[in-house]
């Protein structure tokens, strides 16, 4: 009698987990943070999706040498980008031709990549899955590599209730687990939240850039998440023209996403190209470094001067956006 009813215990509590990795999950953000753009309706958070899509993310399978992996490039230790090297690097050697963006707070996007190319997280992974010079690999032969594993298979069955994996399948579970990334853990957020104070050098910061950042890189995300032209001049080996590479309209000449400014400790070194390695020359660029072309940016016309007391009260400031428990969070690393 012990043993059937031990049974029926163990199928209750398998039933029950069963049931909850596969409820709906809500994306968790502050009361201040807008409303994601994001459709969760068309792919609602499960917990078993997320988990599919977060070992997809650490698994160099996706690779065509099977070396790299999305990880490779967005480490969880450097806020999802690859701190200290200016271009992406792929497989074989090769060298990707924009600096790898930092990964956190994509619900809140519409556009990815450099470019704005692509409009769907849903779909973004087919960028560096298929680049020549990242992962190399063809999407469809990246989905046989998946089916002919019976972990894999598994997961995926957990995941959509049927264990053939798919493009469709292997995008979203992907698209999931990067949507949950959430930045919103750093001592501004505290601030916002009331429970800690800004000290006299970054309240000072905080002043200047209200004052003279904050219409391309506005609160709480620290980025409109649009596109603009900050001056910089064009590395004639990358030739890298931005949103005209693709649209071939003079209006896109030489705009770049905006980056959010979260996290600027970690992800490092800075612009679409990797050019700058310490946020003072990125200040010496708004100083002194900014060519005039046609699309630059209003704002930009005139160029932004800091005495050296208010570059290290910004700097101040700027440090507050790091999120230390986004860098050390377990649900974000590899299991």
């Amino acid at each position: 009698m012990y043993s059937k009813f031990k049974l029926l215990g163990f199928l209750s509590l398998f039933i029950l987990m069963a049931f909850y990795s596969l409820q709906d999950l809500s994306l968790i953000y502050p009361s201040y943070f807008p409303k994601p753009v994001y459709d969760f309706k068309k792919n609602p958070l499960k917990t078993t999706t997320i988990e599919l899509g977060r070992k997809l993310f650490y698994d160099p399978i996706l690779s065509r040498d099977n070396t790299i992996s999305c990880s490779s490039c967005h480490n969880s230790t450097q806020a999802f980008s690859h701190a200290g090297n200016h271009l992406s690097k792929g497989i074989e050697g090769r060298m990707g031709d924009r600096n790898s963006p930092a990964i956190f707070n994509l619900a809140w996007q519409k556009k990815f990549m450099w470019d704005g190319v692509i409009s769907n997280i849903d779909t973004q992974a087919l960028a560096p899955i298929n680049h020549p010079a990242e992962m190399g690999e063809d999407i469809n032969v990246a989905v046989r590599k998946l089916n002919k594993s019976k972990e894999y298979r598994t997961l995926f069955y957990k995941s959509f209730g049927d264990s053939l994996a798919t493009s469709e399948r292997l995008l979203k579970a992907l698209s999931q687990f990067q949507l949950t990334i959430v930045s919103s853990n750093s001592k501004y957020d505290h601030v916002r939240e009331g429970k800690e104070k800004f000290t006299h050098s970054e309240n000072k910061g905080y002043q200047l850039f209200k004052q003279n950042c904050s219409s391309c890189h506005s609160e709480p995300l620290f980025s409109t998440y649009d596109f603009a032209n900050n001056g910089l001049p064009m590395d004639p080996e990358l030739d890298d023209h931005g949103k005209w590479n693709k649209s071939f309209e003079p209006a896109d000449q030489l705009m770049f996403k905006i980056p959010s400014l979260r996290n600027l400790g970690y992800t490092y070194p800075y612009m679409h190209d990797g050019r700058f390695k310490t946020l003072y020359e990125v200040l010496n660029h708004y100083e002194k470094g900014i060519l005039k072309t046609p699309t630059l940016a209003k704002e930009l016309q005139n160029p932004i001067v800091f005495t050296d007391e208010e570059k290290e009260n910004l700097l101040s400031f700027l440090a507050t956006l790091n999120d230390s428990l986004l860098v050390s969070n377990i649900d974000y690393k590899k299991k």
